[in-house]
Protein backbone atom coordinates (compact mmCIF):
# COMPACT_ATOMS: atom_id res chain seq x y z
CA UNK A 1 0.00 0.00 0.00
CA UNK A 2 1.62 3.89 -0.82
CA UNK A 3 1.82 5.99 2.10
CA UNK A 4 -0.58 8.75 1.74
CA UNK A 5 0.75 12.53 0.98
CA UNK A 6 -0.51 14.71 3.69
CA UNK A 7 -1.64 18.25 2.74
CA UNK A 8 -1.37 19.82 -1.51
CA UNK A 9 1.69 21.67 -1.79
CA UNK A 10 1.89 25.04 -2.98
CA UNK A 11 4.73 24.53 -5.11
CA UNK A 12 5.32 28.35 -5.75
CA UNK A 13 5.95 29.48 -2.15
CA UNK A 14 8.85 26.38 -1.34
CA UNK A 15 11.44 26.72 -3.94
CA UNK A 16 13.51 29.01 -2.86
CA UNK A 17 16.47 28.21 -0.80
CA UNK A 18 16.38 31.56 0.63
CA UNK A 19 13.19 31.56 2.38
CA UNK A 20 13.85 32.73 6.11
CA UNK A 21 9.93 33.37 7.18
CA UNK A 22 8.44 30.69 8.48
CA UNK A 23 5.36 29.42 5.92
CA UNK A 24 1.91 28.36 8.01
CA UNK A 25 0.20 25.88 6.65
CA UNK A 26 -1.65 22.82 8.50
CA UNK A 27 0.16 20.70 10.77
CA UNK A 28 1.82 18.35 8.71
CA UNK A 29 1.00 19.38 5.11
CA UNK A 30 3.87 19.57 2.40
CA UNK A 31 5.56 16.24 4.15
CA UNK A 32 5.17 13.07 4.26
CA UNK A 33 4.98 11.10 7.81
CA UNK A 34 5.69 7.68 8.30
CA UNK A 35 7.64 5.04 10.17
CA UNK A 36 11.30 4.45 8.78
CA UNK A 37 10.91 0.22 9.55
CA UNK A 38 6.83 -0.73 9.41
CA UNK A 39 7.77 -3.47 12.32
CA UNK A 40 8.48 -0.17 14.19
CA UNK A 41 7.34 3.42 15.42
CA UNK A 42 10.89 4.65 16.00
CA UNK A 43 12.27 6.55 14.42
CA UNK A 44 9.54 8.36 12.71
CA UNK A 45 10.77 9.22 8.79
CA UNK A 46 9.76 12.85 7.71
CA UNK A 47 10.50 13.32 4.13
CA UNK A 48 9.19 16.60 1.78
CA UNK A 49 7.02 16.28 -1.00
CA UNK A 50 8.97 19.36 -2.95
CA UNK A 51 12.58 19.50 -3.69
CA UNK A 52 14.33 22.69 -1.96
CA UNK A 53 12.47 22.95 0.94
CA UNK A 54 14.49 24.04 4.07
CA UNK A 55 14.03 22.10 7.29
CA UNK A 56 13.43 25.32 9.24
CA UNK A 57 11.49 26.61 7.87
CA UNK A 58 9.07 23.87 7.57
CA UNK A 59 9.42 22.93 10.99
CA UNK A 60 8.88 26.62 11.97
CA UNK A 61 5.27 26.06 10.62
CA UNK A 62 4.79 22.71 12.25
CA UNK A 63 6.36 23.24 15.68
CA UNK A 64 3.37 21.79 18.04
CA UNK A 65 2.87 19.04 15.13
CA UNK A 66 6.46 17.85 15.81
CA UNK A 67 6.70 18.31 19.51
CA UNK A 68 3.27 15.66 19.86
CA UNK A 69 4.72 13.10 17.29
CA UNK A 70 8.26 13.58 19.41
CA UNK A 71 6.71 12.60 22.34
CA UNK A 72 4.78 9.61 21.22
CA UNK A 73 7.86 8.27 18.88
CA UNK A 74 10.60 9.56 21.09
CA UNK A 75 12.60 10.12 17.67
CA UNK A 76 11.97 11.81 14.51
CA UNK A 77 14.14 11.72 11.27
CA UNK A 78 14.48 14.16 8.75
CA UNK A 79 15.61 13.19 5.36
CA UNK A 80 15.28 14.43 2.23
CA UNK A 81 15.09 18.75 3.57
CA UNK A 82 17.04 21.20 2.75
CA UNK A 83 19.81 20.88 5.63
CA UNK A 84 22.90 20.95 4.21
CA UNK A 85 25.16 23.56 6.21
CA UNK A 86 25.72 23.94 9.80
CA UNK A 87 24.25 26.99 9.57
CA UNK A 88 21.06 25.17 8.58
CA UNK A 89 21.40 23.32 10.99
CA UNK A 90 21.61 25.35 14.04
CA UNK A 91 18.72 27.11 12.43
CA UNK A 92 16.38 24.26 12.55
CA UNK A 93 17.63 23.50 16.18
CA UNK A 94 16.58 26.85 17.07
CA UNK A 95 13.25 26.41 16.28
CA UNK A 96 12.43 24.28 19.23
CA UNK A 97 15.26 25.54 21.52
CA UNK A 98 16.53 29.24 21.29
CA UNK A 99 19.57 28.75 24.20
CA UNK A 100 21.48 25.17 23.46
CA UNK A 101 23.65 23.77 25.93
CA UNK A 102 27.42 23.67 26.25
CA UNK A 103 29.27 20.04 27.00
CA UNK A 104 30.24 20.44 30.43
CA UNK A 105 30.71 17.50 32.69
CA UNK A 106 31.09 15.44 29.69
CA UNK A 107 31.84 11.96 29.94
CA UNK A 108 33.39 11.54 26.33
CA UNK A 109 35.83 13.58 24.17
CA UNK A 110 34.15 15.86 21.81
CA UNK A 111 35.51 18.59 19.58
CA UNK A 112 33.46 22.13 19.43
CA UNK A 113 32.52 22.53 16.00
CA UNK A 114 30.89 25.95 16.12
CA UNK A 115 28.90 27.57 18.91
CA UNK A 116 27.02 24.97 20.62
CA UNK A 117 27.51 22.66 17.87
CA UNK A 118 29.97 19.58 18.77
CA UNK A 119 31.86 16.42 17.12
CA UNK A 120 29.84 13.30 18.14
CA UNK A 121 31.97 10.99 20.52
CA UNK A 122 35.45 10.68 19.38
CA UNK A 123 36.08 6.96 19.92
CA UNK A 124 37.87 4.79 17.88
CA UNK A 125 36.18 4.13 14.91
CA UNK A 126 36.83 -0.01 15.24
CA UNK A 127 35.21 0.51 19.08
CA UNK A 128 31.42 0.44 19.18
CA UNK A 129 29.53 2.99 21.81
CA UNK A 130 26.67 1.23 23.79
CA UNK A 131 23.31 2.77 24.47
CA UNK A 132 22.83 5.36 26.86
CA UNK A 133 20.49 8.51 27.22
CA UNK A 134 23.23 11.75 27.16
CA UNK A 135 24.15 12.56 30.72
CA UNK A 136 22.19 9.75 32.29
CA UNK A 137 25.38 9.51 34.68
CA UNK A 138 24.28 12.88 35.92
CA UNK A 139 21.19 14.68 37.70
CA UNK A 140 21.06 17.15 35.12
CA UNK A 141 20.72 16.22 31.43
CA UNK A 142 19.30 17.76 28.38
CA UNK A 143 15.63 16.97 26.95
CA UNK A 144 16.50 17.38 23.68
CA UNK A 145 19.83 16.05 21.61
CA UNK A 146 19.66 16.53 17.67
CA UNK A 147 22.52 14.91 15.56
CA UNK A 148 23.05 16.10 11.65
CA UNK A 149 24.54 13.39 9.43
CA UNK A 150 27.58 15.99 7.29
CA UNK A 151 29.55 13.09 5.94
CA UNK A 152 28.22 9.02 6.31
CA UNK A 153 30.92 6.46 6.74
CA UNK A 154 31.94 4.24 3.55
CA UNK A 155 30.71 1.00 6.19
CA UNK A 156 28.68 1.18 9.35
CA UNK A 157 28.82 3.93 11.69
CA UNK A 158 25.06 3.76 12.18
CA UNK A 159 23.73 5.98 15.10
CA UNK A 160 21.47 2.78 16.86
CA UNK A 161 18.41 4.06 18.66
CA UNK A 162 16.16 2.62 21.68
CA UNK A 163 12.67 3.47 22.97
CA UNK A 164 13.87 3.60 27.14
CA UNK A 165 10.43 2.75 28.04
CA UNK A 166 10.52 -0.22 26.21
CA UNK A 167 14.30 -0.91 28.56
CA UNK A 168 12.35 -0.70 31.45
CA UNK A 169 9.37 -3.00 30.41
CA UNK A 170 12.00 -5.52 29.22
CA UNK A 171 13.97 -5.76 32.32
CA UNK A 172 12.91 -8.31 35.04
CA UNK A 173 10.51 -6.63 37.43
CA UNK A 174 13.53 -7.49 40.35
CA UNK A 175 16.37 -5.50 38.86
CA UNK A 176 14.13 -2.57 38.24
CA UNK A 177 13.29 -2.64 41.72
CA UNK A 178 16.58 -3.01 43.04
CA UNK A 179 18.03 0.17 40.84
CA UNK A 180 15.09 2.05 41.61
CA UNK A 181 15.42 1.66 45.18
CA UNK A 182 19.46 1.79 45.23
CA UNK A 183 20.18 3.72 42.71
CA UNK A 184 23.61 3.96 40.86
CA UNK A 185 26.71 5.25 42.12
CA UNK A 186 29.35 6.74 39.12
CA UNK A 187 33.05 6.50 39.87
CA UNK A 188 35.10 8.86 37.47
CA UNK A 189 39.00 9.15 38.40
CA UNK A 190 40.54 11.88 36.11
CA UNK A 191 44.25 12.28 35.46
CA UNK A 192 46.04 13.52 32.59
CA UNK A 193 47.90 10.52 31.48
CA UNK A 194 44.62 8.60 31.66
CA UNK A 195 41.11 9.10 29.64
CA UNK A 196 39.95 12.81 30.13
CA UNK A 197 41.28 15.21 32.30
CA UNK A 198 39.04 17.08 34.69
CA UNK A 199 40.39 20.35 32.79
CA UNK A 200 38.44 19.18 29.58
CA UNK A 201 35.72 17.45 31.74
CA UNK A 202 34.89 20.86 33.58
CA UNK A 203 35.73 23.57 31.20
CA UNK A 204 38.47 25.29 33.21
CA UNK A 205 41.59 24.62 35.09
CA UNK A 206 40.51 26.09 38.25
CA UNK A 207 40.40 23.84 40.95
CA UNK A 208 37.25 26.36 43.27
CA UNK A 209 35.43 26.28 39.79
CA UNK A 210 35.61 22.42 39.68
CA UNK A 211 34.86 21.88 43.76
CA UNK A 212 31.75 24.81 42.79
CA UNK A 213 30.11 22.97 40.58
CA UNK A 214 30.52 19.51 42.18
CA UNK A 215 28.93 20.79 45.27
CA UNK A 216 26.31 22.42 43.48
CA UNK A 217 25.91 19.08 41.86
CA UNK A 218 25.84 17.06 44.74
CA UNK A 219 29.06 15.20 43.34
CA UNK A 220 31.97 14.22 46.11
CA UNK A 221 34.96 15.10 45.35
CA UNK A 222 39.05 14.40 46.41
CA UNK A 223 41.94 15.95 44.82
CA UNK A 224 44.62 13.46 43.90
CA UNK A 225 48.22 13.44 43.93
CA UNK A 226 50.03 14.51 40.05
CA UNK A 227 47.06 16.56 39.53
CA UNK A 228 44.69 14.30 39.47
CA UNK A 229 40.79 13.91 41.18
CA UNK A 230 38.00 11.81 41.47
CA UNK A 231 34.71 11.94 41.89
CA UNK A 232 31.57 10.26 43.36
CA UNK A 233 28.31 10.82 42.16
CA UNK A 234 24.86 8.82 43.71
CA UNK A 235 22.30 9.64 40.46
CA UNK A 236 18.84 7.67 39.78
CA UNK A 237 18.65 4.28 37.72
CA UNK A 238 15.13 4.98 36.68
CA UNK A 239 13.12 8.42 35.95
CA UNK A 240 9.57 9.46 35.10
CA UNK A 241 9.48 11.67 32.22
CA UNK A 242 8.01 15.19 33.28
CA UNK A 243 5.64 15.82 30.41
CA UNK A 244 4.48 11.50 29.90
CA UNK A 245 4.20 10.79 32.97
CA UNK A 246 6.27 7.24 32.21
CA UNK A 247 8.82 5.46 33.63
CA UNK A 248 12.24 5.17 31.61
CA UNK A 249 15.30 3.11 31.99
CA UNK A 250 17.62 6.23 32.74
CA UNK A 251 21.50 5.05 33.73
CA UNK A 252 24.36 4.01 31.81
CA UNK A 253 25.81 1.31 34.90
CA UNK A 254 26.09 -0.98 31.90
CA UNK A 255 28.38 1.63 30.36
CA UNK A 256 30.09 2.75 32.86
CA UNK A 257 31.25 -0.64 34.53
CA UNK A 258 34.42 -1.86 33.43
CA UNK A 259 32.82 -5.26 31.94
CA UNK A 260 31.67 -2.67 29.11
CA UNK A 261 35.40 -2.57 28.22
CA UNK A 262 36.93 -4.61 25.48
CA UNK A 263 38.70 -8.02 27.10
CA UNK A 264 42.02 -6.83 25.97
CA UNK A 265 41.83 -3.43 27.80
CA UNK A 266 39.63 -4.63 31.11
CA UNK A 267 42.76 -6.83 31.46
CA UNK A 268 45.69 -4.18 31.14
CA UNK A 269 43.55 -1.97 33.04
CA UNK A 270 43.17 -4.60 36.06
CA UNK A 271 46.43 -5.09 35.94
CA UNK A 272 47.43 -1.74 36.71
CA UNK A 273 44.31 -0.65 38.75
CA UNK A 274 42.63 -1.01 42.11
CA UNK A 275 39.12 -1.00 41.07
CA UNK A 276 39.00 2.50 42.82
CA UNK A 277 41.88 3.88 41.03
CA UNK A 278 39.33 2.81 37.20
CA UNK A 279 39.05 5.98 35.38
CA UNK A 280 35.59 4.97 35.76
CA UNK A 281 33.56 2.60 37.27
CA UNK A 282 30.09 2.11 38.67
CA UNK A 283 28.32 0.28 41.81
CA UNK A 284 24.82 0.35 43.49
CA UNK A 285 24.10 3.42 44.99
CA UNK A 286 25.39 2.02 48.44
CA UNK A 287 28.52 0.95 47.48
CA UNK A 288 27.35 -2.95 46.60
CA UNK A 289 28.84 -4.67 43.59
CA UNK A 290 26.26 -4.71 40.31
CA UNK A 291 25.84 -8.40 39.38
CA UNK A 292 27.37 -9.41 36.23
CA UNK A 293 24.20 -11.26 35.07
CA UNK A 294 22.82 -8.07 35.82
CA UNK A 295 24.28 -6.36 33.86
CA UNK A 296 24.21 -8.29 30.79
CA UNK A 297 20.31 -8.85 30.98
CA UNK A 298 20.17 -4.97 30.55
CA UNK A 299 22.58 -4.99 27.57
CA UNK A 300 20.78 -8.09 26.07
CA UNK A 301 17.66 -6.18 26.14
CA UNK A 302 19.23 -3.12 24.53
CA UNK A 303 20.25 -4.93 21.63
CA UNK A 304 16.73 -6.60 21.18
CA UNK A 305 14.84 -3.05 21.32
CA UNK A 306 17.28 -1.28 19.44
CA UNK A 307 16.56 -0.30 15.73
CA UNK A 308 19.70 1.12 13.17
CA UNK A 309 19.53 2.43 9.82
CA UNK A 310 22.32 3.53 7.69
CA UNK A 311 23.00 7.30 7.61
CA UNK A 312 22.24 9.29 4.55
CA UNK A 313 24.15 12.93 4.17
CA UNK A 314 21.70 15.97 5.35
CA UNK A 315 20.01 13.47 7.13
CA UNK A 316 18.72 15.16 10.93
CA UNK A 317 17.69 12.95 13.82
CA UNK A 318 16.33 14.78 16.35
CA UNK A 319 15.67 12.31 19.83
CA UNK A 320 13.81 13.25 23.34
CA UNK A 321 16.94 12.39 25.38
CA UNK A 322 14.61 10.92 27.85
CA UNK A 323 12.43 8.80 25.83
CA UNK A 324 15.61 7.21 23.36
CA UNK A 325 18.80 6.07 23.98
CA UNK A 326 21.65 6.02 21.32
CA UNK A 327 25.06 4.57 20.67
CA UNK A 328 27.51 4.05 17.74
CA UNK A 329 28.11 1.19 15.40
CA UNK A 330 31.99 0.94 14.04
CA UNK A 331 32.65 2.21 10.96
CA UNK A 332 35.58 2.50 8.16
CA UNK A 333 36.11 5.61 6.13
CA UNK A 334 35.74 9.23 7.16
CA UNK A 335 32.18 9.95 9.28
CA UNK A 336 31.07 13.39 10.61
CA UNK A 337 27.82 13.37 12.38
CA UNK A 338 27.62 16.58 14.78
CA UNK A 339 25.31 17.00 17.97
CA UNK A 340 23.65 19.71 19.23
CA UNK A 341 21.44 19.72 22.63
CA UNK A 342 18.68 22.02 24.76
CA UNK A 343 16.68 22.31 27.40
CA UNK A 344 18.67 21.31 30.74
CA UNK A 345 16.60 19.37 32.87
CA UNK A 346 17.17 18.60 36.81
CA UNK A 347 16.31 15.54 37.73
Amino acid sequence: MSTPVIGKPDLTKLRSSDRRKAIRVSENSLARIEPLYPESPLPLLISPVVDGLELSTWAAGNRDFLESHLLKHGGLLFRGFQAGSLAEFQRFVEVFSAELLEYTYGFTPRKQVEGKIYTSTEYPADQFIPYHNEKSYATSWPMKIWFFCVQAAQRGGETPIVDSRKVFEGLDPAIRQRFAEKKVRYMRNYSPRLDLPWQNVFQTSERSEVEAYCREAGISYQWKDGDGLRTYQVCQAVATHPKTGQQVWFNQAHLFHVTSLPETIRQVLLAEFEEEELPRNVTYGDGSPIEADVLEEIRRVYREEAVAFPWQEGDVLMLDNMLVAHARNPFEGPRKIVVAMSEAFNG
